[in-house]
């Protein structure tokens, strides 16, 4: 590997919440050796203790990254997301402090999927129930109220990389697919969209849900909506925890409305596994509540574990921020006896003009420049010629706007 200005082993890597040991090996090969690793997650107080000495990040859902600790995180260059979701970080923070945020949207897509269709016979079938009565003694042998997936419909609200594997994977069981997405989508196989949300509840024997957690989704599925359900449908929800009404569901559950419930996620989970986990759709007639392990399987998080770290190597070693949510993305070629800088400003007119009149003024040899902007941040990574000014890298701090330079090799 190309060594940065900085020492790869002066850089402090601090990874949380049982990060897979494959992203821990790759920062290892790659030359990195001050490693932090926590099994757990930390309070916003352990991690203000800790932050500003941090240049990379890893952490998974539960450790929450606020606008106070990225404020304090005045080394940080990168975090890492170890899971689909970004809902625990301060995206508009991490992208006004310049922090790359990189996570891995599509790694964990399978696993999800294989839970939703084995919730869905599960379910269809009343196991949980069979299964607690043998445990009890009792033998529930009858067919009454259970039924195969095969030829029933399926209805997937959110028909992106998840929903649409699981479409995939119903459709090869003999299901009806039917989506509804606010986005027009490709159907994949014979999945038919819907054009109304009220029409693929109607018509479902299943609902799954597959929507990001926003405003615009809280409370999606409500007391009006679950009317709207087949009696006796099966609803199951490994999105986000408060795209379901709790309580509209629950009373759904005990007026037989909604036939079983599957939920993977919940509006208030416990932080570590110490912790004690309560829900009001505990005890409820085939309910199955599982604590957010949709991903949770060891080919997932080890895939995770590489794209991630992947990611945070290529942007600390090269400057390349491909996946970015925050930092524009650049992808670059390394050039040979090149200096490279990076620089990250505020998005505002006359900041590039400033840089390159100042490069000039210097007399500094641009061998290469790339550019890109977002509404709020502009990156742009320099290569100059190693026989010019040393002095580049302390005049760009001063241009105006500057958010931060990194000096890379």
């Amino acid at each position: 590997m190309r060594p940065t200005s900085f020492p790869k082993d002066k850089l402090k890597v601090l990874l949380l919440e049982n990060v897979h040991p494959a992203a821990v090996k790759m920062f290892k090969n790659s030359g990195y050796s001050d490693i932090e690793i926590h099994a757990g997650s930390l309070s916003e107080k352990e991690l203000l203790d800790k932050i500003s000495k941090v240049h990379i990040l890893g952490i998974r859902s539960k450790t929450m990254l606020t606008d106070n600790i990225l404020k304090k995180a005045e080394k940080l260059l990168a975090v890492g997301a170890f899971c689909i979701g970004t809902n625990q970080i301060d995206m508009k923070s991490a992208t006004r402090e310049g922090i790359a945020v990189f996570n891995s949207p599509f790694s964990n897509t399978r696993s999800v999927a294989e839970l939703v269709i084995g919730l869905s016979i599960i379910l269809m079938r009343r196991i949980s129930e069979k299964n607690e009565g043998a445990h009890k003694g009792l033998w529930l042998k009858e067919s009454s109220g259970c039924f195969e997936v095969r030829g029933k419909t399926l209805g997937i609200i959110g028909y992106g990389h998840i929903g649409s594997q699981v479409s995939v994977l119903a459709e090869s069981m003999g299901m009806k697919v039917i989506f509804y997405d606010v986005m027009s989508k490709l159907s994949l196989g014979n999945a038919t969209p819907c054009r109304s949300m009220d029409e693929l509840l109607k018509n479902s024997d299943i609902v799954s849900l597959h929507v990001p957690g926003n405003s615009e989704t809280k409370n999606l599925i409500n007391a009006s909506r679950i009317k709207k359900m087949k009696k006796g449908a099966i609803l199951i929800n490994l999105s986000r925890g408060d795209v379901m009404d709790v309580k509209a569901v629950k009373e759904a559950i005990v007026s037989k409305h909604i036939g079983g419930l599957g939920v993977d996620v919940f509006p208030e989970e416990p932080q570590s596994n110490k912790d004690i986990f309560s829900s009001p759709l505990q005890n409820l007639p085939n309910v199955i509540l599982t604590p957010h392990i949709g991903g949770s399987t060891m080919e997932a998080q080890e895939a995770i574990g590489l794209d991630v770290a992947e990611k945070l190597i290529a942007f600390t070693e090269t400057g390349s921020s491909n996946g970015s949510l925050t930092v524009p993305e650049i992808s670059l070629p390394l050039l040979n006896n090149a200096h490279r800088i990076l620089h990250i400003h505020h998005n505002v007119p006359g900041v590039l003009s400033q840089v390159n009149g100042l490069l000039s003024k210097m007399k500094v040899n641009i061998l290469g420049q790339y550019l890109q902007t977002n509404r709020e941040i502009g990156y742009v990574v320099l290569d100059i010629d190693k026989k010019s000014s040393s002095k580049a890298m302390g005049e760009l701090k001063k241009v105006k706007n500057t958010i931060r330079t990194r000096d890379l090799y």
